[in-house]
């Protein structure tokens, strides 16, 4: 990843916004059954993940005085979903840590936010009242987030 970005900054001058939305699918593993085991490849994945590819491009960012970092999270990173205890936990020290990069880079000219998506993506629900939110109206609150500024998360509920 660090080689993709840095090749990406050559080539365009540098990285103006980075939007990390990892994604491993669902792991249901209930809150009694985590384990470090069953923990580490989600906070490699979500966490360490986004950690590397900050590292690539800030400095850039830095340099330039502006930069946006924008992070995708579930809606579980909020409010936890007991079927998926691993993977919100990974999602919630994401979001704190993107929360604190918002709050110590934004006089520096560096926007970072999260975007809690807590629904179904796509233009129709996948079964009758499923919440659901096309894909337009989720790029939006990205753009809402990179181009408004100031604000550190956005979510998207049904």
């Amino acid at each position: 990843m660090t080689a993709a970005l840095e090749q990406a900054s050559a080539r365009f001058g540098g990285i103006e916004v980075l939007e990390f939305s990892p994604y491993a699918g669902l792991n249901r593993i209930l809150p009694a059954e985590v384990t470090i085991d069953n923990l580490r490849p989600e906070i490699e994945h979500l966490l360490y993940g986004a950690v590397t590819a900050v590292g690539a491009v800030l400095p850039g960012m830095l340099a330039a005085g502006t930069g946006t970092l924008l992070f995708t999270t579930g809606g579980g990173a909020i409010a936890p979903y007991p079927m998926l205890a691993a993977t919100n936990a990974a999602q919630a020290a994401l979001r704190n840590w993107v929360h604190n990069l918002h709050n110590t880079l934004g006089e520096q000219g560096i926007q970072a936010a999260t975007v809690a998506i807590n629904v179904f993506i796509g233009a129709t629900p996948p079964a009758p009242g499923i919440p659901h939110a096309a894909p337009d109206q989720i790029a939006q609150a990205y753009w809402a987030l990179h181009t408004e500024r100031g604000q550190h998360e956005r979510v998207i509920n049904g």
